[in-house]
């Protein structure tokens, strides 16, 4: 009845970089300031998807989706983070906690399955330009969608309860600035061997299986491109993908060195630097990696602020 107890109520103290408390004061205007970039990178690139025709498109679709997931991302950590930095209080309430965990799983396997049909969208782009359109429909574009997010969501909605359920024997002191599972599982006086092991089978087919199809479609690209003579048409090929395998490196490296390996041997330094670094840092960076060299979000953006009249007067139409 005790462990029901402890398990189920109360406030965590989440400690962050406490016994630093001048790199708190860095880290709080560093992440003031990305997260900024970040709300507002992530939100035009949403926007302009929706308001500008030429960008309804499988790509900016899928680009959209992403966009959310990082505006979930730091939305669900920065605001806490944040207040936590400035004060001295550094607590976070139980069901605080319990969404940000809920929060961090979901979204993390629904970008993992979400980044592997980036990939293969791209493969019909390269591979099969002249059946594109015909083999990225709408409605499969809808159906992928959905399964990304409804797998990512059943994953955080099993591991989440047992994650929370762990026996902590009174500890609520996280040594982190999130409520994330590692950390969850660090202050867990029970065995976690269970709780471990299933995330790591769960890890194969939301981490593994869609990595494995990322470096196969990209294989494949690679292959085509080869097989282009001109010079032109290899760097178009390249340009269409460059930004989408920037975008895996950043994220996989990092969730892979987190959660394919047991809570309690990541160095819990580590462990902060690369959280904030794929929840704030690789959200920032999205939107100014695809959109750097595109001509059709510049080309949006310029009419959004009024230096184009053109889409007002295709919306007309």
């Amino acid at each position: 009845m005790e462990r029901n107890n402890e398990s189920s109520g109360g406030d965590f103290i989440l400690l962050g970089f406490s016994d630093r408390p001048r790199l708190e004061m860095v880290l709080f205007f560093v992440n003031m300031i990305f997260y900024f970039l970040a709300v507002a990178g992530n939100s035009t690139i949403i926007f302009l998807s929706l308001v500008d025709p030429r960008l309804h498109t499988p790509m900016y679709f899928f680009l959209s989706n992403l966009s959310l997931l990082d505006l979930c991302y730091t939305t669900s950590s920065i605001p806490q983070m944040l207040v936590n930095l400035w004060g001295p209080y550094k607590t976070i309430t139980y069901v605080g906690c319990v969404i940000q965990l809920f929060a961090f799983l979901s979204v993390g396997g629904i970008e993992c399955i979400l980044l592997s049909i980036m990939a293969y969208d791209r493969f019909a782009a390269v591979c099969k330009p002249l059946q594109y359109m015909t083999i990225m429909h709408p409605q499969l574009c809808l159906q992928l969608a959905a399964f990304a997010w409804l797998s990512g969501i059943a994953n955080s909605v099993l591991m989440s309860p047992l994650t929370m359920s762990l026996g902590r024997c009174g500890h609520r002191r996280i040594n982190h600035f999130v409520c994330e599972m590692p950390a969850i599982i660090r202050i867990s006086c029970v065995d976690t061997s269970r709780v471990e092991g299933l995330a790591f089978f769960l890890a194969i087919p939301i981490v593994l299986v869609p990595l494995t199809m990322i470096l196969v479609s990209y294989g494949y690209i690679a292959a085509a491109v080869l097989r282009v003579r001109s010079a032109a048409g290899r760097q178009k090929a390249f340009n269409t993908c460059s930004s989408h395998m920037v975008v895996v490196s950043l994220f996989y490296s990092s969730i892979i060195y987190m959660y394919m390996q047991p809570g309690n041997i990541a160095s819990q330094d580590q462990g902060k630097f690369l959280t904030l670094f794929y929840c704030l840092v690789t959200p920032t960076l999205n939107p100014f990696i695809y959109t750097l060299r595109n001509k059709d979000v510049k080309c949006a953006m310029r009419k959004v602020l009024g230096k184009d009249r053109s889409l007002l007067d295709a919306g007309g139409h």
